[in-house]
Parts: C-alpha cells; sequence; structure tokens
C-alpha cells in the first residue's frame, strides 16, 4: 500500500517535470513494490505465528503450574492422612556428638560429647516431625558457579522425647532417641 502511494508520486513527479519514465522503470518500480509487499505479508505471517506460539506456550504454563498445585495440595492431603485421628506414630533417631579436645577430664568430655548428641537428636526429630526449610543461593560468573550457599533450618518444639540408649566410644557419643506423637499433638 505504501508502496503503490509512492509509485503514484514518482509517476505524478516525473510528470510535473516533463520526464517520461520508461516501460523498464515502471516494471522495476512495480516489482519492488511487490517485493517489499510480499516480504511485510511475510513479517505479518511470522508475527502471527509467534503470538500464537506464545499464547500456547503461556496456556501451558498455566496448565502445568495448576497441576504442580493440585499435585501440592494432594501430597498435602496424604502427609495429613498418615496421622489420623485415634492414631499414633513412633520416631527413632540417632544423634551423635564429638567430644571437645581441650577438656579438663575425660567426664567432661563425656558430659559435652553427650549434649551435642542430645542436641543432634533433637533437631533430627523436628525434621522428620515438621520438616526442613531449606534456602539455597549460587553465584555465577562467566558461566561458572563461583560461590554455592545452601542453609537448612527446622523451627519445631519436641517434647517428651526419650532416650534409649547411649554410647561413648573413642570421642564419639551416640544418643538414640525415640518419641510417640499422635493425632492430638498436633490438634491444638
Amino acid at each position: 500500500m505504501k508502496f503503490s502511494i509512492l509509485i503514484a508520486a514518482f509517476l505524478s513527479a516525473s510528470s510535473l517535470f516533463g520526464i517520461e519514465p520508461t516501460n523498464a522503470q515502471l516494471q522495476k518500480a512495480l516489482i519492488k513494490t511487490t517485493l517489499a509487499e510480499s516480504e511485510t505479508q511475510k513479517a505479518r505471517t511470522e508475527i502471527i505465528k509467534i503470538r500464537e506460539e506464545l499464547a500456547v506456550e503461556i496456556a501451558n504454563r498455566d496448565e502445568e503450574a495448576a497441576k504442580r498445585a493440585e499435585a501440592e495440595a494432594e501430597m498435602e492431603a496424604q502427609a495429613q492422612k498418615i496421622l489420623e485421628k485415634n492414631s499414633s506414630m513412633h520416631i527413632s533417631v540417632i544423634g551423635q556428638g564429638v567430644a571437645p579436645m581441650n577438656t579438663s577430664s575425660p567426664a567432661q568430655a563425656y558430659a559435652l560429647a553427650k549434649r551435642a548428641a542430645i542436641a543432634d537428636a533433637y533437631r533430627a526429630i523436628a525434621e522428620k516431625v515438621k520438616g526442613v526449610h531449606i534456602d539455597g543461593q549460587d553465584l555465577i560468573k562467566n558461566m561458572m558457579v563461583k560461590r554455592s550457599t545452601i542453609r537448612t533450618s527446622v523451627k519445631a518444639m519436641v517434647r517428651n522425647a526419650n532416650i534409649v540408649e547411649t554410647t561413648f566410644k573413642e570421642g564419639l557419643c551416640e544418643v538414640e532417641m525415640e518419641i510417640i506423637i499422635s493425632h492430638s499433638d498436633f490438634a491444638q
């Protein structure tokens, strides 16, 4: 369309100056106009195809997000079914603690290693009951990992855990701890 206007302007300008375009010039102008219009049409067709592909991709992403949300809801529902009313669950873990090198006596080394092992066992119980929050960060420069940081945390209140067995060998203390939890513990 724009090129047709240009040809018309060219013809009118040449008639003003008394210059008559030749058939060859007119055919060249017509061919250029036709080529430009076909390229414009191709570009429009490509844009339409790209828009359609984007629409399909967005629809697929939305569908995947809906499926993910549905799967998470189903997993949460299953997790809640594990501990139903009038039922209980037995959890057993082993915590480990190492005696520090600079203690004043073997008894102090044993006491500190046992305290570390108990704290480790409490952490393990909390992880099994409440889950673990994981936070990760990567620093990438020039397509190479410069630094990778992973932090784990758990936040829970553990009550009524019992120490079943304690062993101390070569500076390593292991404490086996168990807890029995019931539905009523979480129904507060």
